[in-house]
């Protein structure tokens, strides 16, 4: 088993913090004297992603390049696909197989600086430059080692981008994506194993758009007026004087942890500049119409809640209600659109959104980070909208079912004879500051007596008890989870205790069936070696209006039970799961599944490969 630096994280704002009891967090003044707050918001237009649309062939090279984040800044070395950061915006039609070589032409240093330094606050992480500590030069000599993974994308395993198939300098990833889903947007990125957190913070992000003719029909806001939205935040480190010197940092705050105090237990990353398509707080100007944009969450940790606020004569600005109307989820497009005041997108998920400008004819709009917790000492604006005064015509009107075939699923409408799955989230030990695990758990016997190493959970609902024991933590255990192709299935994620864990499975096309919250209790008999946990159920908390869609990344917040459901078609082999905070997936939340025929897994049974 290889050795793992540990990472916890947590829901407070977003940030992965709530997990560190020990701490308190101020909220921080706004910072406007010292050095690090010289980058003026609002600076930069928004740069749009260069488009391709290919036909059934596409080379797609990584390659090193040199960025400007911020006209204020000097250039940036990152890892990019095809020179810019994020990466080309690659649209293809439903059923357009396309088959793409991921092509590693990265030379040179590892373009990133990563440092971990002692958690005293938010501002020992929300700050730029080192704060003192050394690199950590196990980052600094990595060498260009990659894998590609087209997130959302229905593929076979061989065409996933399995995390330990890295490509070195010089060698190519074949990969088919038959694209034989619906209209979505989807994301592609880097996953190499143990170092995905780093290789996407160097750049290694796009966006990936399929396309039907149920949208089609829309005649949605297209062209110039459809605009990806790539958010996510970053670090910089600083020259001798403070200043940023617009290199990347990747700083991290670890606590000390365990029963001795003794066990270092490193945050994920929170960044205190907020990027939208690898610009720091740029702006966009727009006409006074409607506008589609596909907002991405492609931070490494950051959940953000979007909030559209007006920027009124005064200076002071004030929100806009139901200002985003929401028309798609990660998997394609809604029944019906949804308005937000505010709108959450933890790591990986997606949001297909509509903003109607004409109320602000030569107005100015402000996107923030309305998190709600602790916020970043340079504050929550992620972007700004300049509206221009000129009326126009403008068409558009909003469909009242942007996709006339969607079905709402419910417990009615899956097959009697699907699987049903329990994974939970939990520490080893049962202590929230631990390191965070992902258990796939299998149901015992009622009179079943613990051995040394169990880890027990026993759910609680209704009167009856269900208990289960942990057979899986680890990536490098084998799979427990055999899964008939085409077969449906419920997937249960139960938080026991710890940090928030977004959580994304492959392959998979979902809707969310519910979400409950359970009363957690630990017992921990460490004579025997023996954690139990007792999750009891407390009450329904409900699914919010943007989880109601296909999906393929959930949110699983503190003492959740969200329970997915869908079909594993569409490609078949080996895939991952794992939690979408980037830290947490490298330090081992990931788990391997099988997709396999039946009459297959029926003699992979009858052979021992799998053991339940």
């Amino acid at each position: 088993m290889p050795s793992r630096r540990q990472f916890i994280a947590g829901s407070a704002a977003g940030l992965g913090l709530a997990a560190v009891p020990a701490v308190t967090y101020p909220v921080l003044a706004r910072r406007t004297a010292s050095g690090f707050t010289d980058l003026t918001k609002f600076a930069d237009p928004l740069p749009i992603p260069p488009v391709l649309q290919p036909d059934s062939t596409l080379t797609i090279r990584q390659r090193a390049a040199k960025v400007r984040l911020h006209s204020q800044l000097p250039l940036t070395p990152v890892w990019t696909y095809e020179g810019s950061f994020p990466g080309p915006v690659i649209d293809v039609r439903r059923g357009q197989r396309l088959r793409v070589t991921w092509l590693n032409r990265i030379e040179g240093a590892f373009p990133l600086t990563a440092v971990t330094v002692p958690f005293t606050g938010l501002d020992s992480i929300l700050s730029p430059g080192r704060g003192g500590a050394q690199p950590l030069a196990e980052v600094s000599t990595l060498p260009a080692w990659v894998v590609t993974h087209l997130h959302g994308g229905v593929t076979g395993g061989d065409n996933d981008g399995w995390p330990e198939n890295g490509i070195p300098f010089g060698a190519g990833q074949l990969a088919e994506y038959p694209n034989d889903q619906r209209a979505a947007t989807l994301w592609y990125h880097d996953h190499a194993m143990d170092i995905t957190a780093y290789n996407v913070m160097t750049g290694l992000v796009g966006m990936y758009l399929v396309r039907d003719a149920e949208e089609d029909a829309l005649s949605l806001p297209s062209g110039p007026l459809e605009i990806p939205l790539v958010l996510c935040d970053r670090n910089l480190d600083t020259d001798d004087a403070g200043k940023p010197n617009g290199r990347l940092l990747h700083k991290v705050g670890y606590v000390n942890a365990g029963p001795h105090g003794d066990q270092q237990v490193n945050l994920p990353f929170a960044g205190p500049y907020n990027l939208v398509n690898g610009v720091i707080w740029p702006y966009l100007t727009v006409t006074p119409r409607w506008y589609r944009f596909r907002v991405l969450n492609a931070a490494n940790a950051r959940t953000y809640t979007l909030e559209l606020q007006q920027e009124n004569a005064d200076g002071t600005t004030s929100p806009v209600p139901g200002a985003l109307v929401q028309i798609g989820t990660e998997q394609g497009l809604l029944g019906a659109p949804v308005r937000h005041d505010r709108l959450t997108l933890a790591p990986a998920e997606r949001a297909d959104l509509l903003v109607d400008f004409s109320a602000f004819r030569g107005g100015r709009l402000r996107l923030i980070d309305a998190g709600g917790g602790p916020t970043a000492p340079l504050g929550p604006e992620i972007m700004q909208f300049r509206v221009g005064g000129t009326s126009v015509t403008d068409s558009f009107s909003l469909p009242a079912k942007p996709s006339p075939s969607f079905v709402r699923l419910d417990a009615t409408k899956i097959p009697a004879d699907h699987v049903i799955r329990y994974v939970a989230v939990a520490t080893d030990d049962g202590t929230a500051s631990g390191h965070p695990e992902l258990w796939e758990l299998a149901q015992t016997a009622d009179d079943y007596t613990p051995v040394p190493g169990d880890r027990i959970v026993q759910i609680v609902k209704n009167g009856t008890t269900a208990t289960f024991r942990r057979v899986a933590s680890s990536f490098e255990e084998g799979p427990t989870f055999f899964v008939e192709l085409d077969g449906w299935e419920v997937w249960n994620f139960i938080h026991l205790v710890g940090p928030n864990h977004p959580s994304h499975i492959h392959l998979l096309s979902f809707q969310a069936l519910g979400r409950d919250t359970y009363t957690v209790t630990v017992r921990n008999d460490t004579a025997g070696d023996v954690v139990t946990y007792v999750a009891t159920f407390d009450r329904t908390k409900g699914l919010g209006p943007d989880e109601q869609g296909w999906k393929d990344t959930i949110r699983i917040d503190e003492h959740d039970l969200v329970s997915v459901a869908g079909q594993f078609s569409g490609g078949s082999g080996r895939y991952v799961y794992h939690c979408h905070i980037l830290e947490h997936e490298d330090e081992g939340m990931m788990r391997p599944f099988v997709v396999a025929p039946k009459q297959v897994l029926a003699l992979m049974e009858h052979g021992g490969h799998h053991h339940h």
